[in-house]
């Protein structure tokens, strides 16, 4: 099986709405939640983490021109789901209950199953 096939099949342990922490880089210990995730180069986009300014150039629409902080992607192997009962950051993994399949907190301290945001429609 190629590497690029292999890597379409592992299991997702990150959701877009789940709070996270950085764990490495220039942004490490900073919290926030995943806007964005890009499965192709596993890149997650977290809200006010990794903001840079970006330089917009004069347009006929914006004739000033101007500044904008924009959030950059960080590699989904930096961060870390958040238990806020723990305050630290905790490893997620997949377990089978009651026939269905659920994310759980996995390590030390870990509280078990994690409760699922309701979806926005």
């Amino acid at each position: 099986m190629a590497k690029n096939q292999a890597k379409q099949h592992q299991p997702r342990k990150l959701r877009v709405d789940d709070e996270v922490i950085v764990i490495a880089g220039k942004e490490k210990g900073k919290r926030g939640t995943i806007m964005f995730i890009d499965r192709k180069s596993d890149k997650v986009i977290v809200q006010g983490v990794n903001r840079v300014t970006r330089f917009q150039r004069p347009t006929q629409d914006n004739p000033q021109g101007g500044q904008i902080d924009v959030e950059m992607p960080l590699h989904i192997s930096n961060i870390m789901y958040y238990d806020a009962k723990l305050k630290k950051g905790v490893r997620v993994g997949y377990d089978q209950k009651d026939g269905r399949k659920v994310r759980v907190e996995r390590g030390a301290g870990g509280n078990g199953e994690i409760k699922e945001k309701d979806k926005k429609k």
